[in-house]
């Protein structure tokens, strides 16, 4: 379904080179979304999921990279956040009440009245924003961590949850853990490959993990793909965890099939 709004018209710098097939895929509503369950370390239990982009085979990173070459990021964005709140907006049995966590780009968060849009689409989808988490990454704040700020606090307001992703990588300044109104930190998947074994990554992620802790933030672990892995973030206390140990990016019938299935073993 297409709706034509001013919001969809937004002015950028013209790209010296066109990437029509992409622009084709925006238009006509060809961009696939995917959800990645964020599952309870302790009891298997899904508190919400990831969306995820796909489209011709490419990956969310993939696709944004190709975006980014031919000025459509913000686009790019836009449209799959638009598509992911009206598909949960209308999930009912075992997807309903589920959270949904949205990545956003720097351009998003760059753009006066993007909060705006925000909440406009969030009507539109019949989304509950106490059922949001948005994750922005540290080249968000590049901007002006300021406006950012001010930008996040007002969607903050509303009950949409803030989380910064890919922590670990890159600076990491840990003064955006103060100075930003953040709800979760959400640990790169980098740091959890080399997590069994003693190695430096270890402490790190444990010392993170309590970091999170003292400052009343909720932890999410990414990249988890093995059960000693599971065993370890679970005994550091962390909250949430994604991976493909449980399930990879799945389509709205395999979610729910998923959802459903880690209810009934947790009442068994």
């Amino acid at each position: 379904m297409k709706r034509n709004r001013g919001s969809d018209r937004i002015e950028q710098p013209t790209p010296v080179v066109r990437d029509r097939s992409l622009e084709r895929a925006i238009a006509a509503d060809s961009i696939e979304i995917r959800f990645q369950p964020q599952s309870d370390p302790r009891t298997g239990m899904v508190d919400g999921a990831e969306a995820l982009a796909r489209w011709s085979g490419a990956s969310t990173e993939e696709l944004f990279a190709r975006a980014a070459a031919v000025g459509l990021t913000e686009r790019l964005s836009r449209h799959i956040q638009r598509k992911a709140l009206g598909m949960a907006g209308r999930w009912l049995g075992p997807l309903a009440g589920l959270r949904l966590s949205l990545n956003l780009v720097p351009e998003d968060l760059a753009r006066a009245g993007y909060d705006d849009w925000l909440v406009a689409e969030m009507t539109i989808a019949g989304f509950d924003p106490k059922r949001l988490t948005l994750e922005i990454t540290e080249s968000s704040l590049v901007i002006d961590p300021a406006i950012v700020s001010t930008r996040l606090s007002r969607l903050r307001a509303l009950g949409i949850e803030i989380a910064i992703d890919d922590f670990g990588t890159g600076y990491s300044n840990l003064a955006y853990l103060t100075s930003l109104p953040l709800d979760t930190l959400k640990i790169d998947r980098g740091l959890i490959a080399d997590l069994v074994g003693g190695s430096r990554d270890r402490i790190v992620v444990k010392a993170m993990i309590g970091m999170a802790s003292e400052l009343g933030l909720k932890v999410v672990i990414e990249g988890v793909e093995t059960a000693a892995q599971l065993a370890l973030v679970a005994a550091w206390g962390c909250d949430l965890y994604q991976g493909f140990l449980t399930a990879g990016a799945l389509d709205e019938a395999e979610l729910g099939r998923f959802v459903a299935a880690s209810r009934a073993a947790q009442a068994a």
